[in-house]
């Protein structure tokens, strides 16, 4: 069932998301079809930019990975050789070296474009898989084709389903639920925008090459919380030692880290987020697991905002809960 609801519900939160600038381009005259067709446009555009920045990131990272290797086997060697004999343990380092040279070096193409190639012909090679991927990509653009359109009229019939005495109350959580997620959508967009500007200048200034890249794949990845800046930090370490080595360039980069994530956690995120959402840490790290076993990565950047839905839902219950005669006897 997972795999047949997940393009529906990606489609919706496309609608959900482009909806502020579909409504836009219909206040300055275009028609509904053609304002939906240009915000679809508009979204497959920033997932191409996005995609770019990451192949330009993959295209310096690897082939330093493949030249940086044989130095770091032979300064380990250098470091843990002379410890082994101590304790009488001999180790022919040669066939050690081409051994893990070999097997890293089989796993990384010379650069991100053959990667791209070998995936291709990974994926061609499977017609189901083709065919299963367009099928949902069309399905998608189809969905969310029409969700900009009729958006008022979908919903309007979803009211109809609602029993009359119930509407009422179903109208106050979902503009509840609507307000928390705009909140939620517009800060997050906000704090992105912010947190790429300043993690791509930062790394910039320490001439590390796919200083763009990196810097907004950090930036897109702290929506993910707790997990996106440790990916990204491993990431940026990863390439401070591949570029510059064990120097002052990485100290740089963990003190541009460390001003991030105090600009980002103490100063953007509640200014601009907010706390309305108000997960405990558990909470959040359980609503994480659950999205990502039902619907893989997309369902890991789903978890937050889904939790915040059913949040609301959780207080009314309950204040519906401490009103009831029964609790109150």
């Amino acid at each position: 069932m997972a795999e047949i609801f997940t393009p529906f519900l990606f489609a919706f939160i496309l609608a959900y998301i482009l909806r502020p600038v579909c409504l836009r381009l219909e206040t300055i005259g275009l028609g509904k079809a053609l304002a939906s067709t240009i915000s679809i446009l508009f979204g497959l555009s920033v997932l191409a930019v996005i995609l770019l920045l990451l192949i330009n990131l993959l295209r310096h990272e690897i082939p330093l990975i493949k030249a940086q290797l044989p130095i770091w086997l032979q300064s380990i060697q250098t470091w843990l050789a002379p410890k082994l004999l101590s304790l009488n343990i001999d180790i022919d380092w040669q066939a050690l070296r081409e051994a893990i040279t070999q097997k890293i070096t089989a796993h990384f193409s010379a650069n991100a474009n053959q990667i791209l190639s070998t995936s291709m012909e990974t994926v061609l090679a499977s017609g189901s898989s083709v065919l299963g991927g367009f099928v949902n990509f069309i399905l998608i653009l189809f969905v969310l084709f029409y969700l900009l359109i009729d958006w008022d009229h979908f919903f309007a019939l979803l009211k109809q389903l609602i029993p009359i005495r119930f509407q009422v109350t179903a109208q106050i959580l979902v503009s509840e639920t609507d307000g928390l997620l705009s909140q939620y959508l517009r800060g997050q967009i906000l704090v992105i925008l912010i947190m790429a500007v300043f993690y791509s200048a930062g790394l910039s200034l320490t001439g590390m090459e796919g200083a763009l890249g990196l810097g907004v794949f950090t930036a897109l990845v702290i929506v993910i919380p707790y997990i996106g800046i440790a990916i990204g930090l491993v990431l940026a370490i990863l390439s401070a030692i591949l570029q510059f080595g064990f120097g002052a360039e990485l100290i740089v980069v963990l003190v541009i880290f460390g001003i991030g994530q105090v600009l980002e956690g103490f100063f953007l995120t509640p200014r601009l987020v907010g706390e309305r959402i108000g997960l405990h840490p558990v909470a959040v790290l359980f609503a994480l697991l659950i999205f990502a076993k039902l619907f893989g990565f997309f369902g890991v950047l789903l978890a937050l905002p889904a939790s915040a839905i059913v949040l609301v839902l959780i207080r009314f219950v309950w204040s519906q809960y401490e009103q009831s005669a029964w609790y109150r006897k």
